[in-house]
């Protein structure tokens, strides 16, 4: 939704989206919209929107499992950015993007229920054979000047371009999510991280209407390992389990700033289970009038709420280079160029923990608590480890603040 955005925003209105599922629902559960990405969706003029029905997150901060509080710092403009740090429910903001793409664009550009089965380029064009994905019946052929994969970790295109590369690399942890109403904690508009690498909460709250109301509409993420990494269990994003397959690992977790056990009781509706997995970088995402997009080209742990910010500066950067370049060629090169590395640095910092890693280093330090943190961790280095994050992640705010826009026009 947001590459047929931006797509739109730089003069390329011919746009189709195909989409597996048999309808567009607001389905999951939390997510977070980073400064960087946040202005993206500013300029595509979604902010608005997006506003009325997320959070902008003031902190971040983080306490070991013993409940002692270790580092913090502010986020969005608090931190100094000219745009918010967002948190959101999944489905909310799919829902705000997919309102615009049919506004903009027009109902009829989204095609569901369109599984893509296989591609290939002849001629400058390039064909996509598609089958209903409940009966596996074809529905036909689209044909284009470009087909960019937005299919996710099980990507049907990346797996075509590379062919050999096998399952998700699983890190071992399994991540059960959940959203919970309750009294809202610390700021009221905190992300809090708790414990260590092997075992640790991710809370935030997630809706501006249940905080106008009083309450909180809290996303939580409860993260443990459970094995060395392999065999990986089904990934599926809607695969759901029982409470007290979380419980038993978190009863400990209950905190003067939260009661996490509580947290996980009240949980309204599903919850989610995900192994957390990403793949390794690739070489090239460039195949001519082919190439891949978000989690299909560079899924990532989730550590540093990165993936799908870095999905939407992946879309903004392949319309911009599509409409300034000579030919889609020479776009798909020069996006490949810019956004491979960057995000190939990211993968590789959230498989050191990204910014969580300061629960493992405290943890290894002082496993029974401390006394004195500064004994412990100085706060150079836990200044040094946070801006680093952000420099690699692309959302130092100096040069976020500064850096020209990637519209069009």
């Amino acid at each position: 939704m947001a590459l047929a955005l931006s797509l739109h925003a730089a003069g390329i209105p011919d746009v189709e989206i195909y989409e597996s599922a048999s309808a567009i629902r607001e389905l999951g559960v939390g997510i977070n919209v980073l400064p960087h990405a946040v202005r993206e969706l500013t300029e595509l003029g979604v902010i608005d929107g997006l506003a009325r029905v997320g959070i902008p997150t003031a902190e971040m901060v983080f306490y070991t499992l013993h409940g002692q509080r270790i580092w913090g710092e502010p986020r969005g403009e608090a931190a100094g950015y000219r745009w918010p740090q967002i948190s959101v429910h999944r489905g909310a903001l799919l829902g705000v993007l997919h309102r615009a793409v049919v506004e903009r664009l027009g109902a009829e550009r989204v095609h569901t229920g369109h599984h893509l089965t296989r591609f290939g380029q002849e001629g400058g064009r390039v064909w996509a054979e598609l089958v209903d994905r409940a009966s596996g019946e074809p529905i036909g052929r689209a044909e284009g000047d470009l087909l960019v994969g937005c299919d996710g970790v099980h990507s049907v295109v990346r797996a075509a371009l590379y062919p050999g590369e096998g399952p998700p690399k699983w890190n071992g942890i399994t991540s059960w999510r959940g959203v919970t109403v309750g009294a809202p904690f610390l700021s009221g508009r905190t992300m809090l991280l708790a414990g260590h690498l092997e075992r640790y909460m991710v809370v935030y709250p997630i809706s501006k209407r249940h905080e106008d109301e009083g309450a909180a509409q809290i996303n939580w993420v409860a993260n443990l390992k459970t094995a060395d990494g392999r065999p990986m269990p089904r990934q599926e994003w809607d695969r759901t389990s029982r409470l007290d397959e979380v419980l038993a690992a978190f009863e400990g977790f209950r905190f003067d700033v939260l009661d996490v056990p509580a947290l996980i009781r009240g949980a309204v509706g599903e919850v989610y289970t995900y192994p957390m997995a990403d793949r390794d970088p690739l070489p090239s995402w460039d195949f001519g009038r082919v190439t891949l997009l978000g989690d299909a080209a560079h899924p990532m742990y989730a550590m540093g709420s990165n993936g799908a910010s870095q999905a939407i500066l992946d879309a903004r950067v392949l319309a911009r280079e599509l409409a300034l370049r000579g030919s889609v060629e020479a776009a798909v090169t020069a996006y490949d160029a810019q956004r491979r590395p960057a995000t190939a640095a990211v993968v590789e910092s959230n498989r050191r923990g990204g910014p969580n890693e300061v629960l493992r280093i405290v943890h290894d330090r002082a496993p029974d608590g401390f006394a004195r943190l500064e004994d412990v961790i100085s706060p150079e280095e836990l200044e040094q480890m946070a801006s680093g994050y952000h420099r690699t992640a692309g959302f130092d705010p100096e040069i976020l603040n500064s850096r020209p826009s990637l519209s069009v026009y």
